[in-house]
């Protein structure tokens, strides 16, 4: 199923804390698609570009362990994954987007930092570009939107903010 997201009711300019993009080269052209268009939507909600930084990595592979550890640095207050794993004539690419998936969702429950998933995952290079600013949308974009919301309402339901030490339940607050 293809489609664009809701639009998302956040503005972005809240919290001192930097937003961090994590990008894959593999596939660098649809990456390159897919960071221009989470910096387009964090610019467009009043997001400082020196509020932002950027990180690549080789693959989406590595997303997740870059993830992880740019959000146990504590500077963040949500983390956007970014890359394209393309299906080729092996399993390889089953592996890739499987292990990619599950790790980002790892570092974030582990870390308590929302981390969006803005990786696309398709069957030719053609789709891929669709996703990636093409006649589907572009999923950097809306994983960028996707962070900020999440980093809204961690600060919001949670006594310290996304990814510091505390209780974050909230239990007991009224």
């Amino acid at each position: 199923m293809a489609g664009r997201g809701p639009k998302s009711p956040v503005s972005g300019a809240r919290g001192a804390r930097r937003l961090g993009i994590v990008v894959g080269r593999f596939n660098e052209a649809i990456s390159k698609r897919l960071l221009d268009g989470a910096l387009e939507a964090l610019r467009d909600r009043g997001v400082p570009p020196e509020a932002v930084e950027v990180h690549w990595v080789p693959g989406a592979f590595e997303l997740p362990q870059a993830a992880l550890l740019l959000a146990r640095s504590g500077r963040f207050r949500a983390l956007v994954c970014l890359g394209a794993v393309i299906k080729g004539e092996t399993p390889h690419f089953d592996h890739v987007a499987r292990e990619a998936a599950a790790g980002i969702r790892q570092a974030a429950m582990t870390t308590g930092v929302p981390i969006s998933f803005g990786v696309v995952t398709a069957l030719n290079e053609e789709q891929a570009r669709e996703r990636a600013g093409g006649a589907v949308g572009n999923r950097g974009e809306e994983a960028a939107l996707a962070a900020l919301e999440m980093a809204e309402w961690a600060a919001r339901h949670t006594r310290t903010g996304p990814g510091r030490r505390g209780t974050g339940t909230g239990a007991g607050r009224r």
